[in-house]
């Protein structure tokens, strides 16, 4: 696979830090534009990228190409979503004209993607589609999930202002093939990607990586949210505690219902959770930015698919029905 064009559509926290590192790292190597809006597409056009990141002896800086219009770009080689599950649907016309033949993309998402069922060997539901996800099927239509490459992140990420990101820690990225194939294209994007600066783990079962990390999104985000709490704060309350078991327990038992092996349970789970500093959840800083709110992947996507497993989720429920009035008050106001 020949790697030159390389578009970073979503430039928020998690695109914007692959914007830079691969700009950075790759340098003439790849031609890397963004695909963003509004104040941080301002910023980026103004002054680039910025990333900063504890113990690092100086941010890390990048000039791309910016735009919020990707019809301006050339077809591209490769694509790094950087877009919330909510947001994706909308994207799908712009996606599609960045694609020729070969076009692989990959999908930053936290939560069960749209195309979680494509090639899936295991839960009995291979091409089903996720209208909670993909409405119109224009994902699955114009994209197609035979292009993508699964993506779970693990890195704390915040936009401190526009064009600047500030990172927590050293971030991990999962990437997979739906079909659990070690592929010649998984291979050559992961052996790019690690050249760039990020550290990428190539997996043969991405659906356990999206599975054991939603146990965690499904309770902590809607639960930040609700509570304004952050990290640190929510894990001083044994009563949220409780509650925050009892939707990792559910989660657990949906994704276990459908396939997915699990590297740990929920004591070790909230056992790691402890150590979290005064971190905002992505959904918290969505909700105190007015933002909409990324439920229905995380917990709503919980309570859909333990219906079709047959598996009970009354926590998973609960939280779904007060976050999602949250979120309608919240953008009310």
């Amino acid at each position: 696979m020949t790697i030159r064009n390389i578009c970073i559509y979503g430039a928020g926290a998690l695109g914007g830090t692959f914007a830079t590192k691969i700009a950075s790292g790759l340098g003439t190597e790849a031609n890397v534009s963004i695909v963003a809006r509004g104040a941080h597409l301002a910023a980026i056009r103004d002054k680039g990228l910025t990333v900063e990141q504890g113990g690092d002896t100086a941010p890390l800086k990048a000039r791309v190409t910016a735009t919020s219009d990707p019809s301006e770009l050339p077809k591209q080689d490769l694509i790094v979503t950087g877009l919330k599950g909510h947001q994706l649907g909308d994207a799908a016309e712009g996606l599609a004209g960045l694609l020729k033949e070969g076009t692989r993309v990959i999908m930053i998402l936290n939560g069960i993607p749209w195309w979680y069922f494509h090639r899936d060997s295991e839960s009995g539901h291979a091409e089903r589609q996720l209208p909670e996800l993909d409405p119109e099927g224009g994902l699955w239509r114009l994209v197609g999930p035979e292009r993508v490459i699964g993506c779970v992140a693990y890195q704390g990420a915040e936009v401190t202002e526009p064009g600047t990101i500030r990172l927590n820690g050293e971030g991990r990225f999962f990437l997979g093939e739906p079909s659990g194939e070690l592929s010649p294209d998984l291979v050559s994007i992961s052996e790019l990607l690690g050249r760039a600066g990020l550290n990428i783990i190539p997996t043969q079962r991405i659906r356990d990586e999206i599975w054991t990390k939603l146990m965690g999104n499904a309770a902590y985000n809607p639960i930040s949210a609700l509570t304004r709490g952050r990290m640190n704060s929510l894990m001083e309350n044994p009563v949220l505690v409780a509650q925050v078991g009892k939707v990792m327990a559910e989660t657990k038992a949906v994704g276990e219902a459908l396939g997915a092996v699990f590297s740990s349970g929920v004591d070790q789970q909230l056992g790691r959770s402890g150590g979290f500093g005064p971190v905002k959840t992505s959904m918290l800083q969505d909700l105190l930015a007015g933002k909409a709110l990324e439920i229905v992947p995380l917990t709503g996507m919980v309570v859909a698919l333990g219906k079709l497993a047959g598996v009970p989720t009354p926590t998973c429920e609960t939280v779904l029905a007060l976050t999602l009035q949250l979120d309608r008050e919240n953008l009310r106001n």
